[in-house]
């Protein structure tokens, strides 16, 4: 609803309030036009100043009318009876004004911002464009370079920049309301046609068809078939190249387009499931997201490579006192000056000042004696973790949480080393640990709710997206990882090339491939995990020991580029060649096209062309089957869970919604039918055979995604 009022004797004020962000929603679109008639045809009010309650101006429109019969009045002309209104109207800006909420600002004559106050037309992340004449005002008002910039990404900026820009034409210290109403008076009985945007032409760009050419360029790279930035690109272009409103109704033809595409689906289907894996339920039936996790004042990190340094950086910049280990001296040297760059870089992009205060360093265990929770980041080992966690439960003080921040190793078998089993938990952060947002919040059969809690409430509060998933080997991820990278290999085998694979999976929406990513992060990682475990045979076996082990189809075709030296970019070779150790300009390789036909041959291995359909199918149904095992061993709690670890930590197109959205988009009858012909072809590959939740959920007439969790529910009922 929106409430109005007068003030200060001549100036109307209209307060929306619809919390918490104040939705431009059916009831607070009918509150606007009633407010504003009511304010204009008033004789004693002068002026009018529109605002928020609760400190903040406008969200936007609201999400949940999506996809419905949307009432009330339409934002457009509700927007454009504010422009046309004889009396000025000032937007007082607190909190933020983003999508609706900023076109709405837009159509009013002047703009106050508090100085925290922030902006922006995110609906590109939703796979829209600002369709309430937004792609059409911004432009006019700040110039085609600088909207091109904020609409086709959808940023928030600051007010400060936003006054730099000429979003806004004031931005105060104190309460923008009464700024905004003391500014209101002054205008009072001044013309107003300058100040109505739709009447201003942009500003004249040279040579504005090779802007937008060279600007369709760079976007199309960035999107990776994304249609939205794109529509985002042609819309500007409307409002650089077109009268108003021309413009305008290609604004609308371009959003027609986008609104009932799969893609705006998938958007919106990542943006409520962030909301829905925050509440979730252990198989005890105990809620982590209702018990009281206390609080954590001081942390600490042990061990300080790649991932403590990263996790360390994140907590102090959160404002935690930590305590970083390391007991090795040159790693310990090299740590503090990393970690110290880090927070430097950080605080200068953030512009605050660098947490260096915030750390404190020892090569001593003991001095974690008095923290309240401990993120145990050593290497990849579970002996050298047991050992750990045995230290840490002799060393901490009773009830301090112990977290480790294993990508795979059993949770529960850390837990078996300490005096308080149910304090111990997963705490998966994923490279770089200060920059990636997803976190996995891995339980234990003996982990308790509070201790869920606590990790969880601390995700969030690091600015993570936390998911609670249950205790297996590579948990999530990591599991449905391992299949997918498994079908790359196999089809090495089958006569494909690293090229093409990646190819295929970038064209789908990845920003690297299967064998890119292998040369980002490392080929020994894996190899030497493979190793400890026994799987790794010199020269990678021979007869089918090299392909066939217990029963079920292997390839060691990562071990043999590993005994060649070939450990990816940090060694100049892997996959692909690159100039120089370090450098991340992939190139096709003719030795690893050589290596890979006599492996075929010496195997006795006919290569057959493989498709870029058969690349996908095969690495992504591989990994949506596994998901359905992960959902029916109750791992996961829902689709969401998968989908949005899948989005925010492997880099899984957005605008595809996550595999498991993905798999309801194309069909489950579709999926089934295509993982039985593989299975067939491949008998040695039991991965391949369809799920029996996949299954049930097909004979269950294949139910859209948001009913999953009632056939999943049956399903765990019978196990």
């Amino acid at each position: 609803m929106a409430q109005y009022s007068r003030v200060s004797g001549t100036v109307g004020l209209i307060t929306l309030k619809n919390p918490p962000v104040n939705a431009l929603s059916a009831v607070t679109r009918h509150g606007i036009v009633d407010s504003v008639k009511k304010a204009l045809s008033d004789p004693a009010v002068k002026s009018v100043v529109i605002c928020g309650q609760n400190g903040m101006f406008c969200g936007g429109a609201d999400i949940r009318e999506f996809g419905t019969d949307m009432k009330g009045p339409h934002l457009i002309p509700m927007i454009h009876s504010l422009e046309a209104s004889n009396k000025p109207v000032v937007a007082a800006i607190e909190g933020g004004a983003f999508g609706g909420g900023l076109e709405l600002a837009l159509g009013c004559h002047y703009r106050i911002a508090h100085s925290k106050a922030k902006v922006g037309l995110p609906e590109v992340t939703l796979g829209l464009l600002p369709a309430a004449a937004g792609s059409q005002r911004l432009p006019r008002l700040i110039g085609v370079p600088a909207a091109l910039n904020l609409i086709t990404t959808g940023r928030h900026i600051t007010a400060a920049e936003a006054l730099q820009l000429g979003i806004v034409d004031q931005v105060v210290d104190h309460n923008a309301v009464d700024a905004a109403v003391k500014f209101a008076q002054s205008v009072a009985g001044q013309p107003l046609d300058s100040r109505r945007i739709s009447n201003l032409q942009c500003a004249p760009v040279p040579d504005v068809n090779a802007l937008f050419e060279d600007v369709m360029l760079r976007v199309r790279k960035t999107a990776r078939g994304a249609m939205a930035p794109i529509a985002c690109v042609q819309a500007v272009r409307a409002a650089a190249t077109l009268p108003y409103a021309r413009g305008l109704e290609r604004e609308k033809e371009l959003m027609a387009t986008l609104f009932t595409s799969g893609q705006a689906r998938a958007l919106q289907y990542c943006f409520f499931a962030q909301r829905v894996v925050g509440r979730w339920s252990m198989p005890s039936g105990a809620r982590w997201d209702t018990s009281k996790g206390r609080p954590v004042h001081k942390a600490a990190v042990i061990g300080l490579g790649t991932m403590g340094r990263g996790i360390t950086v994140a907590l102090a910049q959160t404002g935690l006192s930590v305590v970083a280990v390391e007991t090795q001296e040159k790693q310990f040297v090299e740590a503090k000056q990393a970690v110290s760059g880090m927070l430097e870089r950080g605080a200068k992009r953030r512009g605050e000042v660098p947490a260096h205060d915030k750390i404190t360093y020892s090569r001593n265990l003991q001095a974690i004696a008095d923290v309240d929770l401990v993120i145990e980041a050593v290497f990849e080992d579970m002996a050298l973790k047991k050992k750990v966690f045995q230290q840490l439960s002799a060393i901490c003080k009773p009830g301090t949480l112990l977290c480790t921040n294993t990508s795979a190793l059993d949770v529960d078998e850390l837990a078996s080393q300490t005096h308080q089993p149910e304090l111990v938990v997963g705490m998966h952060f994923f490279a770089p640990a200060h920059v990636m947002k997803l976190l996995e919040v891995v339980y234990g059969p003996r982990s308790s709710p509070e201790a869920v809690a606590v990790a969880m409430q601390l995700g969030k509060k690091m600015g993570k997206v936390s998911v609670a998933v249950g205790n297996c080997r590579g948990f999530v991820g990591n599991r449905m990882l391992k299949l997918y990278r498994d079908q790359a290999y196999f089809l090495l085998e089958e006569g494909a090339t690293p090229e093409l694979i990646d190819q295929a999976l970038e064209e789908f929406g990845f920003a690297m491939g299967a064998f890119k990513v292998s040369d980002l992060s490392g080929l020994d990682v894996g190899w030497k995990v493979r190793k400890e475990e026994g799987l790794v045979l010199p020269g990678g076996g021979s007869g089918k020991s090299a392909r066939i082990r217990q029963g079920v189809r292997y390839s060691p075709l990562g071990d043999l580029m590993c005994e060649q030296g070939r450990f990816g970019q940090k060694a100049g070779r892997g996959w692909y060649q690159y100039d120089k150790p370090g450098s991340r300009d992939a190139k096709p390789d003719p030795w690893v096209h050589r290596f890979l036909e006599e492996y075929r041959a010496r195997h006795g291995l006919v290569t057959r062309r493989i498709s870029n359909q058969e690349v996908l199918e095969r690495c992504l149904y591989a990994m949506i089957n596994e998901g359905f095992r992960i959902l029916e061993d109750g791992i996961a709690a829902g689709p969401e869970d998968i989908d949005v670890i899948y989005v925010f930590g492997y880099g899984w197109p957005r605008h595809r919604g996550g595999p498991m959205f993905y798999a309801n988009m194309v069909g489950l009858q579709i999926v089934l039918e295509r993982l039985e012909h593989y299975a067939q072809a491949n008998p040695d590959v039991p991965s391949l055979q369809p799920c029996g939740l996949l299954r049930r959920l097909v004979a269950n007439g294949s139910p859209p995604i948001n009913k999953w969790r009632e056939v999943i529910k049956n399903v765990r009922s019978q196990l």
